[in-house]
């Protein structure tokens, strides 16, 4: 071959080799940018932000919008339906229009003298130092009864019944017989001593000298009110027969009343003498009263379990009866409890093993809450004592505690009912 074809087939393999690098880069580059395309298409896939409701988790979509089942605004979550963002993972969040909709309130809790409200129920009594008790002195028949009924007025010396007595008739011819005795030793003697038992019945000086100047035996004896006021009880009935010492009338000054309220046995530790009590009546146009404990008594009602507390009211104008029913409250100030935490009963949610409130984390800007344990103290009637749990100044859900905790439920996070 001569140098002139020799120099033509090199030229042509050149080209071919020149040719077949230019078609290799041209593939390389368009796979090159095939395969960059997809991992950024995948990559841009992954990463896309998906929207969820706190209340609904099953509603997911990748553009902001509402919830189509309770209407509240969706927020971002992960792949895993947990919120986005650096917090606890168990934490819940609600937006603003959730908050709204279910009405959850929150409130900062501080440190105060906590009071507790104490709501008791009694009766008006008859204050039992002004109250007599008429009795017979001497058995026989009720003949005639001058007081007709509970309520009646009587005044000291009144007549209130009269007595058939053989026992006292019998008696008055003992006197007769011995003041006609002529030996004055034995008759001074014998009239002392049926002098002294007709005494004992109750009967005066005067009436007995009225049998000595008459001569005449009486069988029939009238009984005297000895004071004054108003018949809370009568237990005698014309052609009634009693013994001495039965109980006839009851006789009440009411011009002072005892208004006695029965309080629970856990209130114990909270009543005290002195404190006020604010109660009213039904009967008496729901007007309010004032009074102070002026005696607590120290036993329990094995029954009821409760115990009385009593308060001492003047009553010159009569406004209170025996027996009506009264409503008090009283206010305790808890001094053993000063500077402690107070939570409304309606932030805690107790299961009976535990109680637990939702905090909201004042780290950040969305309403995002958690689950706290706490340590219930004494109970306040509308509030707790916090005894551990709770510091000052933070923030917690004091309505709707228990839609949060639902929430937390639906998420699959620790809620009251699951944490152990």
């Amino acid at each position: 071959m001569n140098k002139e074809n020799e120099h033509k087939v090199l030229s042509k393999n050149s080209l071919k080799i020149l040719l077949y690098i230019l078609i290799g880069a041209v593939v390389g580059f368009a796979c090159t940018r095939f395969f960059s395309s997809s991992d950024k298409s995948q990559t841009k896939k992954e990463n896309k932000t998906i929207y969820s409701c706190s209340m609904d988790p099953q509603i997911r979509q990748d553009h902001p919008g509402t919830c189509p089942i309770c209407g509240m605004e969706l927020t971002p979550v992960d792949k895993d339906g947990k919120p986005t963002g650096e917090m606890d993972k168990n934490a819940v969040v609600i937006s603003e229009e959730a908050m709204t909709l279910a009405n959850i309130e929150t409130l900062v809790v501080w440190k105060e003298d906590g009071e507790k409200e104490i709501s008791l129920f009694g009766t008006v009594q008859a204050n039992q130092r002004n109250q007599q008790t008429q009795v017979a002195y001497v058995s026989g028949r009720v003949e005639k009864v001058f007081v007709s009924a509970i309520g009646d007025k009587v005044v000291k010396g009144q007549k209130i019944a009269m007595l058939y007595s053989p026992e006292l008739y019998s008696a008055q011819q003992e006197l007769l017989q011995a003041n006609k005795m002529e030996n004055q030793y034995q008759k001074e003697l014998l009239l002392k001593a049926t002098k002294e038992k007709l005494l004992l019945w109750n009967i005066t000086e005067s009436q007995i000298n009225e049998i000595l100047n008459s001569g005449k035996a009486n069988p029939y004896i009238t009984l005297y009110s000895n004071t004054s006021g108003t018949v809370t009880e009568k237990n005698i009935s014309v052609g009634d027969y009693v013994q001495q010492g039965t109980p006839l009338l009851s006789i009440a000054d009411l011009n002072s009343v005892w208004v006695v309220f029965d309080a629970f046995e856990k209130d114990m530790p909270f009543i005290r003498k002195g404190q006020q009590i604010t109660f009213s009546s039904e009967a008496l146009a729901g007007k309010k009263y004032i009074g102070r404990v002026s005696y607590i008594e120290e036993t329990i009602d094995a029954n009821k379990r409760t115990f009385g507390v009593r308060v001492e009211i003047n009553n010159a104008n009569q406004t209170f009866k025996p027996d009506m029913y009264v409503k008090g409250v009283l206010i305790s100030d808890l001094k053993e409890y000063k500077d402690k935490i107070v939570l409304p009963k309606s932030a805690v949610l107790w299961t009976g093993k535990r109680s637990v409130v939702y905090v909201k984390d004042k780290e950040n800007d969305k309403n995002v809450f958690s689950m706290r344990r706490i340590e219930l103290g004494a109970d306040l009637g509308t509030s707790y004592i916090i005894e551990s749990g709770l510091e000052e100044g933070e923030e917690v859900v004091s309505n709707g505690a228990f839609v949060i905790d639902a929430s937390a439920q639906l998420e699959g996070k620790a809620s009251m009912m699951n944490e152990e």
